[in-house]
Formats: structure tokens, sequence, C-alpha cells
């Protein structure tokens, strides 16, 4: 009996002393970031899946109470389809982007809206002060009319100015921003935006440290039908040429220019991570491995410390 306690004792111990290797692992991250603007493209499977939704939650609000800055920008577009779905109308898309008549657009700032004060719930909920809003309010978003391959699309909006000093004030004030992609032109016309360009404008306008895009696949692969092509350092030259060279493809294009976009914006680094993955923000920021696909500029590495 006493062997068994003496074991059980001992396995308790192990299970301890790894939980503070974790911590320790995570300390050179925190305290490199602490004060640095973080900013979150939330979208994808971890909007829809309530689980991985509350995981995502966890982790920004983790990144915010050890000292960091995040920034939230959410997207909603499964969500819009189904709202479009339910009013009986047919959602349409050119070239990967939704095409935004006035009824469709009233639709999605409606689910957006909701979708954003949903998020701002559970925030508050787990003890940090959020604040949702708009890219309307303040006139944080501005926008023209987009196009896609010079085909109207209708009321979808390309961002030429972000007003950053309203983010600043929310950070400064200790809130949790978080960002609905809805913005106005010169007219004061309402616009639907792209969730990924807006996080990438609201990066570069706060010089962010890091942009994160959560998304429904893994990574960058050098050949999306093989898994064992993942890319986990991904220089802004080399994933020039990789587009170049028509290895990147469908949806994943756009995105992996958004994140060379940014980098060559000021922003310091950029993930493309899978969030399928419960708190898979947190092992890319707080783990010497990382997980998923990062974007450097120049030849420095993605680690700070430990073994790579």
């Amino acid at each position: 009996m006493e062997e068994y306690v003496k074991e059980n004792r001992n396995e308790n111990m192990q299970k301890y002393l790894e939980k503070a290797q974790v911590l320790i692992e995570a300390l050179p991250y925190i305290q490199r970031f602490n004060r640095k603007i973080i900013v979150v493209k939330y979208g994808g499977s971890a909007m829809v899946d309530e689980s991985l939704k509350k995981r995502v939650i966890e982790d920004v609000t983790l990144l915010k109470l050890v000292g960091f800055k995040p920034i939230i920008v959410h997207g909603g577009g499964k969500e819009i389809s189904k709202w479009v779905g339910k009013v009986g109308m047919e959602p349409q898309f050119i070239n990967g982007l939704r095409v935004t008549d006035a009824d469709t657009m009233e639709v999605a700032e409606m689910v957006l809206g909701k979708v954003n004060k949903s998020l701002v719930q559970m925030v508050e909920q787990l003890g940090v002060r959020a604040i949702g809003i708009s890219g309307k309010d303040g006139a944080l978003l501005k926008v023209d009319k987009k196009y896609a391959q010079g085909k109207d699309i209708g009321y979808v909006g390309e961002i030429k100015e972000v007003n950053a000093k309203i983010l600043y004030d929310l950070l400064e004030k200790d809130f949790l921003p978080i960002v609905c992609p809805i913005g106005l032109d010169d007219a004061f016309q309402t616009y639907n935006i792209n969730a990924d360009d807006a996080a990438c404008a609201i990066a570069c306008a706060m010089n962010a440290e890091k942009l994160a895009f959560l998304t429904d696949i893994e990574g960058v692969y050098k050949d999306p039908e093989d898994p064992s092509t993942l890319i986990s350092e991904l220089w802004v030259e080399e994933a020039e040429k990789l587009m170049e060279e028509g290895y990147i493809e469908g949806g994943m294009l756009p995105k992996l220019r958004n994140c060379v976009d940014a980098i060559e914006n000021g922003v310091s680094r950029v993930h493309i991570l899978d969030g399928r993955i419960p708190h898979c923000l947190l092992l890319e920021i707080f783990t010497n491995r990382g997980i998923g696909t990062a974007i450097l500029h120049g030849k420095e590495s993605r680690y700070y410390h430990g073994e790579q």
C-alpha cells in the first residue's frame, strides 16, 4: 500500500513538473510580446463549433491577461450564407468573393452584428472587458467599392483608410476590441469587407507585432494534396516565388497575398493556423516549435528560445 501511494505521488509530481515546464517555456515569449499588439483574424470552423469557439476566446483572453494587446477581427461567412438561405436568397460568389446586393448587405450586417456581440459576451464572461465595434463606428474602416477582376460584386468594400486612433484608445483603456468588418465609403454607403482584408489593414495600421489567421487548414502546403509538404517557416521571398510558380491556389492565394502585404507594411510576423485545433493560438505563440505556418521577413527564425 505504501509503495502504491509513493508511486501515485511520483506520478502526480511528474504531471506538476510537466505543467511547470510548459510555463517556463512560455516565459520568454511572454517577455518578448508583453504590451505588443496582436491581431487575430477569427473565422472558419472555429466560429461554428461551440467548443472551438470557447477555446479561441479563452486563448485570446489569456493573451490579454498576460500582458499582450490582442485585437479580434471576425468574419461570419458561413453564418451569413445560412441566413441568406433562410430568407430565400441564393448565395453568389465571383472569384471567391461574395456578391453583395442591397438585400444581402442588410442580412450580412445583421448577422455580423449578432456574431460580434456574442463574442463580446464570451470575453466578458471570462472577466475581461471587451468592446465590439463595427468598421462604421468612428469611421474606423473607410472603403472604396471593390471589383473582382473587373466584375461588379455589389456592396463589397476595399479598405483605403483605417482610423487606428480608435483602437489605440480602446487598448489604452484596457479594453479588448472586437471588430466587425463593415465599412463606409465617402458617400456613407455601407459595404461588406472581407475579414482577411480587414485584419491585414488593421494590423498594418496598428504596427502589430503579430497577425494570426485562424483557418480550416493546417497552414501553407507546397502541394495541397500532400500533407507532408506543410511549410512551417516561409520567408516573404519564398512566398512570392510559390505564388508566381502556381503552387498556391484557391482561397489560400489571397490569404497568402494578405500575409505578404502585412509583412511588407510593418507587421513583424504573420501566422496561418488551423483553427480546428483546440488552443492553436497558445501552441503557436507560447511553444518553441509552434504549429501552422509562420511568414517571416528576411532570414530570421520564428524561434526565440530553447531548442529549434
